[in-house]
């Protein structure tokens, strides 16, 4: 359309306020190395840079006319103003932005206090990334312990399965079917401290027919047998929502228009030659009809995203779990971080 080639993302920060600001860090610094780029970012509350230096804002900027206004370039925050000729509320293009922006960038340069504003929610990075880990032990299946070398990042996911868990979830949990509890072993798993608070302050009894039982409370690894039970239960969410066992992901897939407009063009064409609808014939070639369907519109290259569930089966299969290896590493882990 009308905006031109550019890369885009969207991230999903959940509680964790930090992980939004490490994206403007990242942002910024992309600007720095590449002087040709210009960047914006938003959030849902929308230019919330702009929110952070409220203090020090212009007068004439507001939420109406601030769209396309606010760019990263050079590695400096840059706000374009209004020009002479435009109304207050008037908006920017894209396109009209980079060239201003191209051609005035001196100008532009946001005002001293505003950068310092902005710049001092960023400040202390690469360092700080470091300093937002917590590594803590874990009493893990061993499965979970392979996954989690491959990938580390899957902590995340598991962690918010299990927070925003409900009662079908749960259901999943009442007979582990992918991560049995005879087979786990101590381990150290690396949490932001964001990710570690939610899996600590959350109250949960597992289902006696899980097989996860914890030690009594007084037990020196009682946390590390609890924090990973509720890992545990995270995975096996995960797992459990996987598409290669839901069925709503082909109903999705022959609910929308897109299917509608097909097999009505093969009504059209005489595709059911006639057969009467819910006859067994018939029956038969709207099944090969949904096949074909399917294929076709949900290709792997069409699939953006693969879920969380579907890449941990993925790697359970393809990894070897060394159970006597691990139980080897586990008498010799290096210590957790302090509360």
């Amino acid at each position: 359309g009308e905006t031109p080639a550019h890369l885009g993302g969207t991230t999903l920060f959940g509680d964790n306020v930090e992980d939004e600001w490490f994206i403007v860090y990242l942002v910024r610094e992309i600007t720095r190395e590449f002087p040709g780029l210009a960047a914006r970012i938003d959030d849902n509350d929308g230019e919330f840079l702009l929110i952070e230096a409220a203090d020090f804002l212009p007068k004439w900027l507001s939420p109406e006319n601030s769209d396309n206004r606010v760019f990263f370039y050079k590695g400096e925050l840059h706000i374009i103003p209004l020009s002479e000729t435009q109304e207050q509320a008037s908006n920017l293009t894209i396109s009209q932005a980079l060239t201003l922006l191209s051609n005035h960038s001196e100008e532009f340069l946001a005002a001293e206090s505003i950068r310092t504003a902005v710049y001092k929610r960023i400040s202390g990075y690469p360092e700080k990334i470091q300093a937002s880990f917590h590594r803590a032990h874990c009493y893990l299946p061993a499965g979970i312990v392979a996954v989690l070398r491959q990938r580390p990042s899957l902590v995340a996911a598991a962690v918010q399965a299990f927070y925003l868990r409900d009662p079908v979830d749960l259901r999943a949990c009442r007979s582990f079917k992918t991560f049995r509890p005879e087979e786990r072993v101590m381990t150290v798993v690396t949490f932001t401290k964001c990710l570690y608070a939610q899996l600590v302050q959350q109250k949960f009894v597992p289902d006696r027919r899980s097989g996860y039982t914890l030690p009594l409370p007084s037990h020196p690894q009682f946390k590390a047998y609890e924090l990973g039970m509720k890992l545990a239960h995270g995975f096996e969410i995960l797992c459990s929502k996987c598409s290669k066992v839901s069925p709503d992901s082909k109903r999705n897939v022959l609910s929308g228009p897109l299917w509608e407009r097909f097999l009505s063009s093969l009504k059209e064409k005489d595709y059911f030659k006639g057969e009467m609808e819910g006859s067994a014939k018939y029956s038969e070639l709207l099944h090969m009809a949904e096949d074909y369907f399917q294929q076709s519109v949900t290709k792997p290259e069409s699939c953006v995203e693969v879920s969380p569930g579907d890449e941990i089966l993925t790697l359970l299969q393809t990894t070897t779990i060394d159970l006597k290896e691990l139980e080897r590493e586990a008498a010799c882990l290096p210590p957790e971080d302090g509360e």
